[in-house]
């Protein structure tokens, strides 16, 4: 599979992922299954009053993080930070309550008002940063960049080192998807030695809520990845879990993207999401970033 595919699957996994599970947000499995049966069309709506396709903060922060690296990926600090004040400014419809607080607290350094904001909020273990991390994945060829890149992105708003864990975690099995790996092998790679690692021989599902707690979500993700066999399936199971069910189809389908291409997501979804121009010029400028990498560099494409 060539490149291009698997970074333009990763940016439209996420917005699928998003698009579809902001439908679901905050409801019950039961809330669910009464109003929509088995979700697996795109229809909007839901708490926020989507429009069919219309993304959430999950997105939109993918989108800000993708394109500060493509201003700058020697150090993209300022520029992700920049976009964030612009979208927050947008008044967007959508955005996570440790996240909102670090904005309210930036006065000029972003390290500080994460640490402010989790010294007021007595945590910041949110998934908020593991969200919207991908880009670095898809964007940077040598591990040792990605690996600082993704902690970076994620201390903007982020203090808890569970945050940062998750993050690497993520990103070294995007990096491994992108080099062609297999999905099942590059989870179990990374997933090793940590608390995640259970998931690899879990077959019933995780014993948390699906939450916006960092922990919970990633080993939702990680459960949901391993049990499914589509992108759509990813990205469906997960919109049918409700409580934080837009975030987590967003990081499952954002991998589930990576893995299984553009061209393997359904086109159904694909024509829904709303910011298709968006996403196809940061996914065109991610490939001439990793392209020019790539021509420097003795790694493997």
């Amino acid at each position: 599979m060539d490149i291009m595919n698997r970074i333009k699957g990763g940016l439209y996994g996420v917005a699928v992922g998003d698009a579809l599970g902001g439908t679901t947000e905050f409801m019950s499995r039961k809330e669910i299954a009464n109003r929509h049966g088995y979700l697996t069309e795109i229809v909007g709506g839901g708490v926020w009053s989507l429009e069919p396709g219309e993304v959430t903060d999950d997105t939109m922060m993918t989108l800000c993080v993708a394109e500060g690296i493509i201003q700058n990926p020697l150090d993209p600090l300022r520029e992700i930070g920049e976009l964030f004040l612009e979208w927050y400014r947008s008044d967007p419809k959508d955005i996570g309550n440790i996240i909102r607080q670090v904005f309210r607290r930036y006065e000029g350094s972003w390290f500080e008002a994460a640490l402010i904001a989790d010294l007021d909020l007595g945590r910041s273990a949110g998934n908020g940063s593991l969200m919207r991390c991908l880009p670095v994945g898809l964007a940077y060829v040598e591990l040792a960049q990605l690996e600082k890149m993704s902690r970076m992105q994620s201390r903007m708003t982020h203090y808890d080192e569970r945050c940062d864990e998750a993050c690497l975690i993520y990103n070294r099995i995007a990096w491994r998807l992108m080099r062609g790996e297999e999905l099942r092998a590059a989870i179990a790679a990374e997933i090793s030695g940590t608390p995640y690692a259970d998931i690899l021989t879990q077959t019933e599902e995780p014993d948390c809520e699906p939450s916006g707690f960092v922990v919970d979500t990633f080993r939702w993700v990680l459960y949901l990845l391993l049990q499914s066999s589509s992108f759509a399936e990813v990205v469906q199971k997960a919109a049918n879990l409700g409580g934080d069910s837009d975030t987590i189809g967003a990081i499952a389908g954002g991998l589930a993207g990576v893995y299984y291409g553009f061209t393997g997501i359904p086109q159904t979804y694909t024509d829904a999401i709303l910011i298709r121009s968006r996403l196809d010029a940061a996914a065109q400028k991610i490939w001439e970033l990793r392209v020019g990498q790539l021509e420097h560099s003795d790694s493997p494409k």
